[in-house]
């Protein structure tokens, strides 16, 4: 089991997939192929294949302990949804639920599901199928889903809307909030608008340790060379730009560790100003 501990918080990374996911260029279309060639010797083979210039990347849930709660942060892409735009989520199968088993979780275990945005690969597991109809996989879980990112899935993501919010919506599982809301002594949400319109972070602070989960703010580490440049996936890159910056400088400042959604290989690190640019200072142990 890949697991850290942060104060009296418990970390645990349950992956769904990882491995090359599209060109890189494709990914991150202001990232020029020599950005990437100038930071082979870190971002190669975990975050960039060099010979067939992919990113790399994985699809993951967080698990967080805390005060006897069980959290998961994001919760990938789901089996057998329509997703006709990216064909890597389509009509996917994987074995995502004996991952969870194989860490200790059972859907009834969990407390609070966070999405922390409203984006295909960040609510599958939300749902199941049962009986013919979508269904909350969690039965115990409330759902903290973003208020901005409500009516922008339901308009511009239909088959996502249905299949992985609208049946906790319906189940009366979900708790929209915004701007800051307080999940316990250690957890806390912000607002960080710019991926989505609702995108947001989730803060862990436990006995002098802290750390961020900043979902698709940052998609590569080759970000941090570049914290201008947005992924592809960005609705509002200049408010996306300024979100990234925000929450790194603030990462350096508090000594956070920065836990990605999709960072592949270590899956997290702390990191530090390097100018105008951000380094990594160290890897997490996961």
């Amino acid at each position: 089991m890949e697991s850290i501990v942060l104060g009296d918080v418990e970390i645990i990374r349950v992956r769904e997939w990882q491995g090359p996911f599209a060109p890189a260029l494709a990914v991150f279309p202001d990232i020029e192929p020599e950005a990437w060639r100038a930071e082979q010797r870190w971002l190669a083979p975990d975050h960039w294949e060099p010979a067939a210039d992919q990113y790399v990347g994985a699809l993951q849930t967080w698990v967080v302990r805390s005060e006897g709660r069980t959290v998961l942060v994001d919760t990938g892409v789901g089996d057998d949804r329509e997703r006709p735009d990216t064909p890597q989520f389509h009509r996917r199968q994987s074995d995502f639920p004996a991952r969870l088993a194989a860490a200790g979780i059972h859907p009834e275990d969990v407390d609070v599901v966070i999405n922390t945005h409203l984006h295909a690969d960040h609510v599958g597991w939300n749902t199941e199928a049962r009986d013919g109809e979508w269904a909350p996989m969690f039965p115990r879980a409330t759902y903290y889903l973003p208020a901005a990112d409500r009516a922008y899935a339901e308009q511009r993501q239909p088959h996502l809307f249905a299949d992985s919010v609208a049946p906790v919506l319906r189940a009366g599982q979900a708790v929209l909030w915004e701007d800051t809301l307080r999940l316990d002594a250690h957890l806390t949400l912000e607002a960080a608008p710019g991926h989505t319109p609702g995108s947001c972070v989730l803060r862990v602070a436990s006995g002098g340790e802290r750390a961020v989960f900043v979902g698709d703010i940052l998609h590569s580490p080759v970000q941090l060379r570049a914290p201008a440049c947005n992924s592809c996936f960005c609705e509002d890159p200049a408010q996306a730009a300024a979100t990234r910056r925000g929450v790194l400088e603030r990462a350096t400042d508090t000594k956070e560790l920065v836990i990605p959604a999709h960072f592949a290989g270590a899956g997290a690190a702390e990191v530090h100003r390097d100018g105008e640019r951000f380094t990594v200072t160290r890897w997490a142990a996961f």
